[in-house]
């Protein structure tokens, strides 16, 4: 089975955490928590992030955030891919030539034939006069 691994929380979290469970278990529900505790939570957001604690501490994403009142906060950095070392260069594919074959033949009935396979045709005029010049 694929598992995700969560990253560990860190130590501050947990130990804010631990106080506000103790203030949680011994006020009613809805208690303004003290200002003390909030402090300590902007704190670690600036560090951490707003949505991770807030979301560790279970305590309101948009209240942190307006405590934090434009504060800047620090962001883990993201992981820039890497450059290539070495980059392969593979040249295309060496494509097969296209031949042509050219068929001569002469009011005397002689027949020439020539096959080429090259990408450029050479002077086929020159060639037919010299081949007339000998059939003559």
């Amino acid at each position: 089975m694929n598992q995700k691994s969560t990253p560990p929380i860190p130590e501050a979290i947990v130990q804010l955490q631990r106080q506000l469970d103790q203030f949680r278990s011994t006020q009613p529900r809805r208690t303004k928590l003290p200002e003390s505790l909030w402090q300590a939570a902007v704190e670690l957001a600036r560090q951490h992030g707003i949505y991770s604690v807030a979301h560790r501490l279970r305590l309101d994403y948009m209240g942190l955030k307006k405590r934090l009142g434009g504060v800047p906060i620090l962001r883990r950095k993201a992981t820039k891919p890497t450059k290539p070392a070495f980059v392969e260069l593979i040249a295309p594919q060496a494509t097969p030539l296209e031949g042509c074959v050219i068929d001569f033949e002469s009011p005397s009935g002689g027949k020439m034939r020539v096959q080429w396979k090259a990408s450029a045709p050479r002077d086929w005029v020159s060639l037919l006069r010299a081949w007339r010049e000998t059939e003559g």
